[in-house]
């Protein structure tokens, strides 16, 4: 089984899914970012997987960088995955340099829920992010690393971000 159904959560390969993504599906898309050469910082949950720290999610959070040739990359890692979804071709780096730069990506089949960012308000932009390749589950990723997971998880008002804050300063000893 790659995926769960409902609100049940299962581990698989060190991922807790929640609802009905398919890792198969986050695998083949993080693959995809790499070979269309997406300049992407994966962030989140499935971020903080890939250190190691396992806990349940329900999307894919990613930050790009909001230029047209990278957005363009970004639609081609899409289409590799879901060819036959025409509204991939929506997403702009119009829109993710605008006032509201995140986009919500649902596949089709509801196989795969992306959050695609390009800053969190004042606070966070493409730039501002640290981030080193590490393989996971065969897939060289792009992710944050755990310093910059910390410090864009540490004052925000979603108590779930504060428990992650608190396990990536307790596990990889950071310091405020």
């Amino acid at each position: 089984m790659g995926y769960t159904e409902g609100h049940v959560t299962t581990p698989f390969r060190g991922l807790m899914l929640r609802g009905a993504m398919d890792i198969e599906k986050i695998l083949a898309f993080l693959q995809a970012l790499r070979d269309a050469g997406v300049d992407y910082v994966l962030v989140g949950a499935i971020g903080m997987t890939v250190h190691g720290i396992v806990r349940a999610t329900q999307d894919v959070d990613v930050f790009v960088r909001p230029e047209e040739g990278n957005v363009a990359r970004l639609r081609k890692a899409l289409q590799c995955v879901f060819p036959e979804d025409g509204s991939i071709q929506e997403i702009t780096a119009e829109d993710l340099a605008g006032d509201y730069p995140a986009i919500r990506y649902n596949s089709p089949d509801g196989s795969l829920q992306v959050d695609i960012l390009s800053r969190l308000g004042q606070a966070f932009a493409f730039e501002d992010l640290r981030s080193e390749e590490k393989l996971y589950e065969g897939v060289a990723v792009c992710v944050a690393t755990p310093e910059t997971l910390y410090r864009m998880k540490r004052n925000t008002v979603r108590l779930q971000d504060r428990a992650d804050a608190e396990r990536l300063k307790e596990i990889f000893e950071l310091k405020e």
